[in-house]
C-alpha cells in the first residue's frame, strides 16, 4: 500500500493486496494507461512519430533516430519526466529547441515578428517572408497534431508487436494488486494520478459525493420527522440538533449578528457537516481525507468567498460593497486623495488573501497530522531486523494510537474553525466597516 495513501488523490481505491488480486493474463486486459506507459509501447510509438517527422513540410534539422532515442531514454527516466511519451519529450526537453522553435512559428504575433530571427531583416505583416513563415508554422502544427493522433494506436501496437511475456504480465499484476481502479467514462488517464484529457473521476470526488449524499439523506429523513411541528426524537437527531444550535448560537449570531445570522445558518451548517465528514474519512482505513487535497479546500474557500461577494453586494450594492472595503475615517481631502486608494488596494488584496489562507490552513492541518502518524509508524519499519525493534515497536503502536485520538479531535476542531472563520468573513461583508 502507498505510504501517502491518506494525503493524496488517486484514480483508484487501495486496499490490502490480499483482498483484491489482479489476475490478468494478457496485455489487452490491462488498463490502457498502463499499456501506454510501458517502455516497449513508448519506444514503438516513438519510432512511428519519428517516421512522421520526415514527412512534415517545413520541418528542418531533424536529428538521427539513434541520437533522439538515446536522449529520450535518458530524459524519460529522470524523476521530473518519468514515463512521459516521445511527443512530450520533443515539446518540453531543452535539447529539442530546434523542434519547439519551428513548431511555435505559427503562434508568433505580428508584433513579435518585426525582426526575422534568421536574416535579421524587418518583416512586415504583409511581407512574403512573414506570410511564408506563418503558413509553414501553422501547417507544421496541424501535421504534428495529426501525427500524434495517428502514432497513439493501441490496436496497431497489439497487432504489430509480440505479446508480453509471463514475467512482465506478473510484474504488472503485482502493481495492480490491491488497486480498485475507478472507471473513467469521461476522461483519459495519463497514469493513476493524472488526467491526460477529459474529465477524470478521482477517489476524493467519490468520497465527497458520498458525504454530500449522506447529509442529504439524513436531513431529508429528519425533515419528515419534524414537518408537522413534532420534536425530533432519538440520539442521532438530538445530536444533530445540538450541533445546529451550537453553530447558530455560538458561531453565526456572534460573528454575523442576530439580525442577519439565521439566513446564513443553513450554509454554515452544511459547510461544518461537509468539512467534518471529509475530515473523518481520513480516520478510516483505505479511504483518505478529501480535505487533505489543496483543490478541495480551495473549492470550499471559494464557496465562502462567493457568499461574501454576493451577500455584500445584495446588502450594499455592487459598488457599495467595494466602497465598504475602506473604513470611514473622516480624512480631509488632501489626505484622503493618496490614502484612500492605497487603503482600498490593501483591503481588496487582503480580501483575496484571507480567503486563500482559509483553504491553505485547512489542508495544512489535515496533511500535517497524517505526516506525523506516518513518521511514527515508520519507526517500527525502520527498526525491523535491528536490536532496537522491541523498543521502537511499542513506541510506534502507542504513539500511533494517541495521535489517532488527537487526529479525531483535530477533525472536529478544523471543521469548527473553518465554519467560524467563514462566519466572520460573511459578517464583515454585510456590515459597515
Amino acid at each position: 500500500m502507498s505510504d501517502l495513501l491518506h494525503i493524496k488523490d488517486t484514480f483508484y481505491f487501495e486496499v490490502p493486496k490480499q483482498l483484491w488480486r489482479s489476475e490478468k493474463s494478457k496485455r489487452e486486459e490491462f488498463p490502457s494507461h498502463f499499456v501506454r506507459n510501458d517502455s516497449g509501447y513508448q519506444d514503438w510509438e516513438a519510432l512511428r512519430l519519428y517516421e512522421s517527422l520526415g514527412e512534415m513540410k517545413g520541418l528542418e534539422g531533424v536529428p538521427t533516430l539513434e541520437s533522439l532515442t538515446e536522449e529520450y531514454a535518458h530524459w524519460r527516466h529522470g524523476k521530473a519526466h518519468h514515463g512521459k511519451p516521445f511527443d512530450r519529450f520533443l515539446e518540453e526537453a531543452d535539447s529539442q529547441s530546434w523542434f519547439q522553435e519551428q513548431l511555435a512559428l505559427g503562434r508568433f504575433s505580428k508584433q513579435q515578428s518585426e525582426i526575422d530571427k534568421e536574416t535579421g531583416e524587418e518583416v512586415g505583416e504583409t511581407s512574403d517572408a512573414w506570410r511564408s513563415r506563418e503558413a509553414s508554422g501553422k501547417t507544421l502544427q496541424e501535421d504534428w497534431r495529426v501525427a500524434k493522433a495517428q502514432a497513439e494506436n493501441l490496436e496497431a501496437y497489439y497487432s504489430e508487436t509480440p505479446a508480453w511475456g509471463a514475467e512482465k504480465i506478473r510484474e504488472y499484476n503485482d502493481h495492480l494488486d490491491g488497486k480498485i481502479l475507478i472507471p473513467q467514462p469521461f476522461g483519459k488517464l495519463q497514469n493513476n494520478y493524472q488526467v491526460e484529457s477529459g474529465f477524470g473521476i478521482s477517489k476524493f470526488m467519490i468520497l465527497m459525493l458520498l458525504i454530500a449524499g449522506a447529509i442529504v439523506w439524513a436531513f431529508s429523513r429528519l425533515s419528515k420527522k419534524v414537518e408537522n411541528g413534532r420534536p425530533a426524537k432519538g440520539k442521532l437527531w438530538n445530536m444533530f440538533e445540538t450541533f445546529l444550535l451550537f453553530i447558530r448560537d455560538e458561531i453565526a449570531r456572534p460573528a454575523i449578528g442576530k439580525h442577519d445570522a439565521d439566513r446564513f445558518v443553513p450554509l454554515l451548517w452544511t459547510i461544518f457537516l461537509f468539512v467534518l465528514g471529509c475530515n473523518l474519512l481520513g480516520m478510516l482505513p483505505w479511504l483518505g481525507a478529501p480535505t487533505g487535497s489543496f483543490s478541495v479546500t480551495m473549492g470550499l474557500a471559494l464557496v465562502t468567498f462567493a457568499t461574501v461577494i454576493v451577500a455584500g453586494s445584495i446588502r450594499f450594492g455592487i459598488v457599495g460593497f467595494w466602497k465598504n472595503q475602506v473604513p470611514s475615517m473622516g480624512l480631509p481631502l488632501p489626505l484622503a486623495i493618496p490614502i484612500v486608494p492605497m487603503l482600498f488596494l490593501i483591503e481588496v488584496l487582503g480580501l483575496f488573501i484571507k480567503h486563500a489562507v482559509l483553504g491553505v490552513r485547512l489542508v495544512a492541518n489535515m496533511v500535517a497530522g497524517h505526516l506525523v502518524l506516518l513518521a511514527i509508524m515508520g519507526l517500527a519499519v525502520a527498526a525491523a531486523g535491528t536490536s532496537t525493534w522491541f523498543t521502537a515497536a511499542p513506541i510506534a503502536i502507542i504513539g500511533s494510537a494517541l495521535f489517532s485520538v488527537l487526529e479525531l479531535f483535530v477533525a472536529f476542531l478544523q471543521a469548527y474553525v473553518f465554519t467560524f472563520l467563514s462566519a466572520l468573513f460573511i459578517g464583515s461583508a454585510v456590515h459597515h466597516h
